[in-house]
């Protein structure tokens, strides 16, 4: 009797001690300082397509209007050394994607090709590289691309995807496989393979003025030749012909498309609305996935040529056309964080927004201007040593989490963003192969002083043309040139006349010894210190030289997705809205595809 009594007193005793202890469990982690894993927020990121560094307000343009994103800066923290693994878009992306070298995953050239020229083509981003997409999605968020993707679609046939976005991890995508270029316009020159377009299109008039003058010689009795000959000479001119012209002819038609999903909805896209098709989009999916976590990685069109501004934009900016698709670009992400606060997620989001690489300056009209701008950094899109070429906006926002107005001079690189999102959701980075980039989240709150990069390797395609030394105890950067790019004409800031600087070959030049800046002293790269003006050049060209030889030891063999087998246009796996090559559709309003006459 005394013994039940005493069981019963018991547990009233143990449920209120476990009580007590969740209590205390509770009271302890609403003591904690407030931190990115206390929850797991909705993440957005933004990225923008060429934007040059300068052309912010918050990075120092005061002729431009980027009011919401200043706002975002001053808001957040910003980061003022972000670099790009790469100065182009495929590469780029591709280790913005995976927080690898894109050479890791053979989305880097040798030679050639450095970025991806068809949808049709069969290279991309492989299907063993992880993207932050597909951990995000273990981890249980929705995760939407809206936008650019320019990894590739098909592997062997037209409908295995083996490279499309939701076979690496996001789960819903809308926007173009490939990328905007002038011959999505028809009023722009050629661009996709311009100078071979005009090379294969001068060998089939001249083989057809040969031609036709045996012909003109038969008739007149001058040449005494065969009409099976004359035929068969014909006949392997028109093959000629179309061999090449069923591809170049119609590049507006092959790449220039919108997707939902697997399915192409615009083919070709009609460039006026897509503006207006990505803006309706982004805040769809917010509104659907409000109750989240979701990742929304919107990657804008904006501000690649060739630069589709609509109406209410054009002649507004001091910068011409350029210039209106920059404050085009800044309302439309307005748009989209406005609303992410209708819906009551502004605290619980983590915004980040970036470039790609940096501002394209050989695009020009005659004399007007067409790409980005710079500011003080020399370079730009395609070259992979001068800053201009890499260093990119970098903007982090989290209202109540992230220090409001916090700038950051540390090098960081688009590479981190794999690791700081990943570590936001929960997740682990994947253990069984290199990472090149580093969680921000303790640089970002101030848990840690210093960015976690001491070395950092640029390159150009796969060749290293510089590396970078954060040398933390001094708070020097120092910057040592292995190769840049031959500028033209002498003198000029970029290759004028040329699509982009190359990065190997006779438009190159190597430099022994290496040049070497001290850019926390020269940020734009003015002034090459010698051992007369600087004591410590030769330790410095020393230490940079043995971490690149460090680094090379990280290198292994992949297969290279550009090259040319992995580049050329193949008809059987052209992505097509209809049956080929008969490709054409355009999307109405309730989202579904509509043929022509129907």
């Amino acid at each position: 009797m005394r013994a039940a009594a005493r069981r019963g007193r018991a547990a009233p005793a143990a449920r209120d001690s476990l009580l007590v202890l969740l209590f205390l469990c509770l009271l302890l982690k609403t003591c904690e300082p407030k931190t990115a894993n206390a929850f797991r927020p909705n993440i957005l990121l933004i990225m923008a397509d060429d934007l040059g560094i300068g052309d912010l307000g918050c990075y120092g343009n005061n002729t431009l209007r980027t009011p919401n994103i200043d706002q975002l800066a001053e808001e957040g923290v910003r980061l003022t050394q972000h670099l790009a693994a790469a100065p182009l878009c495929t590469p780029s992306r591709a280790a913005f994607l995976t927080g690898r070298h894109s050479f890791r995953s053979g989305m880097e050239a040798s030679n050639g090709y450095r970025a991806l020229q068809w949808n049709a083509g069969s290279g991309g981003l492989p299907e063993n590289e992880t993207t932050f997409a597909r951990i995000l999605q273990q981890r249980g968020y929705a995760t939407g691309l809206i936008g650019k993707w320019h990894q590739g679609v098909n592997c062997a046939s037209r409908g295995d995807h083996c490279h499309h976005p939701l076979n690496h991890g996001f789960d819903y995508f809308y926007g173009m496989p490939f990328t905007l270029t002038n011959d999505c316009d028809p009023g722009r020159p050629p661009e996709v393979d311009a100078a071979l377009r005009a090379q294969l299109w001068g060998y089939t008039q001249f083989l057809a003025l040969g031609i036709l003058t045996v012909a003109a010689g038969k008739t007149c009795g001058f040449i005494s030749v065969s009409g099976r000959v004359v035929t068969g000479m014909a006949c392997v001119l028109f093959l000629f012909f179309i061999s090449w012209y069923s591809s170049f002819g119609f590049v507006r038609r092959w790449n220039c498309i919108l997707m939902r999903n697997h399915d192409v909805t615009e083919q070709p896209m009609v460039l006026e609305k897509t503006a207006s098709l990505m803006l309706k989009e982004a805040v769809s999916y917010i509104e659907r996935h409000k109750h989240g976590p979701f990742l929304l990685f919107l990657s804008l069109l904006h501000v690649h040529i060739p630069l589709v501004t609509t109406s209410a934009f054009l002649g507004k900016s001091q910068h011409g056309l350029y210039g209106d698709n920059v404050e085009e670009m800044d309302w439309l992400i307005g748009k989209i964080l406005n609303a992410i606060e209708d819906n009551g997620l502004k605290n619980s989001t983590f915004t980040y927004f970036t470039s790609d690489h940096g501002g394209h300056l050989e695009a020009r009209d005659g004399h007007s201007q067409l790409g980005g701008w710079n500011g003080i950094y020399k370079g730009g899109k395609g070259m992979g040593g001068w800053e201009g070429g890499i260093r990119v906006p970098g903007i982090f926002h989290w209202p109540g989490v992230l220090p409001a107005g916090r700038v950051i001079g540390d090098p960081t690189s688009l590479m981190d963003v794999f690791p700081t999102v990943v570590q936001l959701a929960g997740g682990e980075v994947p253990q069984d192969r290199v990472i090149d980039g580093h969680s921000l989240v303790p640089l970002l709150q101030g848990a840690e002083a210093r960015s976690a990069h001491e070395f950092l390797f640029h390159y150009c395609g796969q060749h290293l043309h510089a590396a970078r030394w954060h040398q933390r105890d001094s708070g020097s950067v120092w910057k040592v040139h292995y190769t840049t790019p031959q500028f033209h004409p002498e003198g000029a800031g970029a290759c004028y006349g040329r699509g982009v600087c190359p990065c190997s070959g006779e438009g190159v030049t190597h430099h022994r010894p290496p040049l070497l800046f001290d850019l926390s002293r020269d940020p734009s790269e003015a002034r090459p210190l010698t051992p007369d003006s600087e004591p410590l050049y030769h330790a410095v060209i020393a230490r940079v030289g043995a971490a690149v030889s460090e680094h090379r030891h990280t290198l292994s063999p992949v297969p290279q997705q550009f090259s040319t087998s992995n580049i050329l246009w193949k008809p059987w796996l052209q992505p097509c809205c209809g049956h080929f090559p008969f490709c054409s559709c355009h999307e109405d309003g309730d989202g579904t595809p509509r043929m022509p006459g129907l």
